[in-house]
């Protein structure tokens, strides 16, 4: 198929469309996380709908001292990218066409929400993402409109734009692209050195460790639950070899998970210990916050929390700075 390339706002107002329209928003430097958003577009569209991809640095959501004037501009190799992930347009404006009166006086505000983590480290960001978020929704009228999970307070604010000012539109958040290695795709990796990059590993690492600490307390949780609720527990699951993961069962499921052995703080606590011998590194990692946060506030969850929860890791390695996060799921207390 051939991607068709549009500039202005009235290129795509006066594009003939059929069936859904499929939206995906970038900041261009598109790699295969981005790829991947494109082909779950394609296929929510379908064969008779539309997927358009903006290419479009905001200067809105970038600070004092950010990386405005250094970040990768490559749309030649963004149309092809977008192209071979089967986009039929993308919509590539100018700041001028976007904000043609200037950087905007009404802005769109992130409320509390975007007053933590990411937001604590970069005041105004989320303000100005939402702010060009709404002005693109408006420009390409789109029926959905995915964004990758790897920037999970901006679709979980995203999400409550949508919801509270009643955008007609569905968002889809599409799951973190990897390499390899585990470190999740970003446009910034590209400025990490061979160094800076092993280092860089422990922000997925330190996630896994925290992933795995979590399966397993909930693994225990499950054993005791289907485990008799009497002495008997302990003698079958003794029966099978199993004393010690009997007794920790017990302790988990019958009392308040302890600040430092369990619940969401040892979930945090194992992912602290590999970002903490990361700091120890060459290059170091300079850590900004881990936390596991509710994804419908971003607020750090409480002990004995049950439902959805969300993994967060922020931090610096050289003079680039990273994201990643995982999601999780807690049982229900038994």
């Amino acid at each position: 198929m051939t991607t068709t390339l549009l500039h202005t706002a009235e290129s795509l107002r006066t594009r003939a469309r059929e069936g859904r329209r499929a939206v995906v928003m970038t900041m261009g430097a598109l790699h295969d996380g981005h790829a991947s958003l494109i082909r779950a577009a394609r296929r929510i569209a379908g064969a008779e709908g539309e997927v358009v991809v903006t290419v479009f640095v905001n200067p809105l959501q970038f600070g004092a001292g950010e990386d405005l004037d250094r970040y990768p501009r490559t749309l030649e190799a963004d149309l092809k990218i977008a192209e071979q992930a089967g986009a039929d347009a993308v919509f590539a404006p100018a700041v001028d066409e976007v904000y043609p009166g200037g950087e905007p006086q009404v802005r769109i505000g992130a409320g509390p929400m975007g007053t933590v983590l990411e937001g604590a480290t970069r005041p105004g960001h989320f303000d100005g993402m939402l702010t060009v978020v709404a002005k693109l929704l408006h420009l390409t009228r789109p029926d959905v409109a995915l964004f990758g999970q790897k920037d999970a307070q901006q679709l979980a604010l995203i999400r409550r734009m949508v919801r509270d000012l009643n955008f007609d539109v569905e968002i889809v958040g599409v799951p973190t692209v990897r390499e390899d290695d585990g470190l999740a795709l970003s446009s910034r990796n590209r400025y990490l050195s061979p160094d800076e990059r092993r280092t860089a590993l422990a922000l997925s690492q330190a996630l896994f460790a925290g992933r795995d600490r979590h399966a397993a307390q909930e693994a225990l949780r499950a054993r005791a639950a289907s485990a008799p609720a009497t002495r008997a527990r302990a003698v079958a699951l003794s029966a099978i070899g199993e004393s010690r993961a009997a007794a920790d069962a017990h302790a988990v499921a019958h009392s308040a998970p302890p600040a430092t052995t369990g619940g969401p703080a040892a979930v945090v606590a194992a992912a602290r210990l590999v970002l903490d011998e990361a700091a120890r590194m060459r290059p170091p990692l300079r850590l900004d916050y881990v936390a596991l946060v509710d994804p419908a506030d971003f607020t750090e969850v409480r002990p004995g929390h049950t439902g959805d929860a969300v993994l967060a890791v922020a931090a610096k390695v050289g003079a680039t700075r990273l994201i990643d996060n995982i999601p999780l799921t807690f049982g229900a207390a038994v």
